[in-house]
This record gives C-alpha cells, sequence and structure tokens, in this order.
C-alpha cells in the first residue's frame, strides 16, 4: 500500500490505535497530521514518526468543539494543500452502569466525544474533500456499534450512531469520489482497554470477554491499523457505507 504525496488527518492520534494508525502511515510514505487533545502523547506520536523518517505535525484538537475542528482542516490545507484522507479515531470509554444508573453528565460526554465528534470532523472534512474531487474518510465505530454491550449504554449509542453517520454519508458523497467506511474493532489493548486494570475492577473479567471472541485473544493496535490502511487503499476502491468488524469472529 503506497501513500506517497497523500495528507491524512488522524484524531485521537496521541495513544493507542490512532497512534500505532498514524505510525503506519508514514511508514507507507504518508504526510500524517496528528490530532489530539493530549498535547504530549501527540508530539510524541509526531517524534516517532520523524525518527523512521516520516512527516508529521501535530494540532491540538478537541473534538468536541467545532471551531477547533475546523481550525485543524484549514490548518491542514494551509500547510499541505488537501486532505486526501481523514481517520476520525477520538473516543472515550463510558462509566460500567446498567442504563437506569447511568449518569446524565456520562452520557452527554460520551456522546459529545463519540459522536459529535464524528459528525464535526466529517462536516469539516467533507467539503474540502469535495473541491479537490475526492477523499476517504474512515471512522472508528466499536462491535457496540453492531451489537448490545451491557452497563455500557453510552458507549454503545455513540458507536451505533458513528455507524449510521458513515452510512448516511456514504450514501450522500459516493458519486463525489468520497469513500466513508467505519471499522469496529473488538476489544483492543490500548491505555483506554489495559487488562491489568479492568481485572483490578472486575475480577475474572478480561478472561470472561476473551471466552466470548471466537479467536480467544484481544485485538493488537496494529491489526486495526492495517485493516484501515487498506481500506484506505487502492485495494478497497469500490467498498464504501460499510461497518467492517475487526473481532477476531465476535460478531459472527
Amino acid at each position: 500500500m503506497d501513500f506517497q504525496n497523500k495528507v491524512i488527518v488522524i484524531t485521537g492520534a496521541a495513544s493507542g490505535i490512532g497512534q500505532v494508525t498514524a505510525q503506519a502511515f508514514a511508514k507507507e510514505g504518508g504526510t500524517v497530521v496528528v490530532a489530539d487533545i493530549n498535547e504530549k502523547g501527540g508530539q510524541k506520536t509526531v517524534e516517532q514518526i520523524k525518527e523512521i523518517g516520516g512527516k508529521s505535525i501535530f494540532v491540538r484538537t478537541n473534538v468536541t468543539d467545532y471551531q477547533e475542528v475546523e481550525k485543524l482542516m484549514a490548518q491542514t490545507i494551509d500547510e499541505f494543500g488537501r486532505i486526501d484522507i481523514a481517520i476520525n479515531n477520538a473516543g472515550i470509554l463510558s462509566e460500567l452502569t446498567r442504563t437506569a444508573d447511568t449518569s446524565l453528565e456520562s452520557w452527554h460526554r460520551v456522546m459529545k466525544v463519540n459522536a459529535d465528534g464524528v459528525f464535526y470532523c466529517m462536516k469539516a472534512e467533507i467539503p474540502h474533500m469535495l473541491k479537490q474531487e475526492g477523499g476517504i474518510i474512515v471512522n472508528t465505530a466499536s462491535i457496540a456499534g453492531l451489537r448490545g454491550l451491557p452497563n455500557n449504554v453510552a458507549y454503545t449509542a455513540s458507536k451505533h450512531a458513528v455507524i449510521g453517520m458513515t452510512k448516511t454519508a456514504a450514501m450522500e458523497y459516493a458519486k463525489k469520489n468520497i469513500r466513508i467506511n467505519a471499522i469496529c474493532p473488538v476489544f483492543t489493548v490500548t491505555p483506554l482497554f489495559n487488562p491489568d486494570i479492568i481485572n483490578q475492577v472486575s475480577e475474572g473479567l478480561v478472561e470472561k470477554l476473551k471466552k466470548g471472541i471466537p479467536m480467544k485473544r484481544f485485538a493488537d493496535p496494529i491489526e486495526v491499523a492495517n485493516t484501515i490502511l487498506w481500506l484506505c487503499s487502492d485495494k478497497a476502491t469500490f467498498i464504501t457505507g460499510m461497518a467492517m468488524p475487526v473481532d477476531g469472529g465476535l460478531t459472527a
């Protein structure tokens, strides 16, 4: 997969799936704009990319603020002239509670980052892609966007929203040479999903979660990143509107 001369914007790229995806695009020749609210982590991602000879800049961005998202896109255009690929990956987890016990604060916080953030990004990205007559967007959803996930009502609702937005926008802009897909990872080992911490919260939960996955393990971030790169490559030119599971067979 060759991403030479391609400009890629990735939100939530200070750690986890976003960070690994940024590195993967850079290794394939892409110019990566790292966006995150975490300045220290974002700068670290840029440094890692430059260490392997890649080209990257960091733009501090809070995806819940539409003006900041607009500035991210504008700065990318100012620096590099275009946005070829956008990975709308920023997201957070919700509190582990049943629906009736979920606080309003938690609900709104999760929906604002996971759902509003993806909408804001697409709203700001698509006009630039229309002007340049093409582009590719991948939104990070979750298996929780394809099925219920008990004790995670806000997270589940937000990821269902991501898939709904992805399919709708994909249909709207298919004739404009803009492909829009979503990925739906299973539990992926990142700072956001740390098995050691999860076991401390609930003893035995890690093994219980693994048992539900036919491959009997969690995903590695590079496996998710590789899927994203494939969706953005010339090997997937007729694929749009897909919510692709990366889940070791869980949703099968």
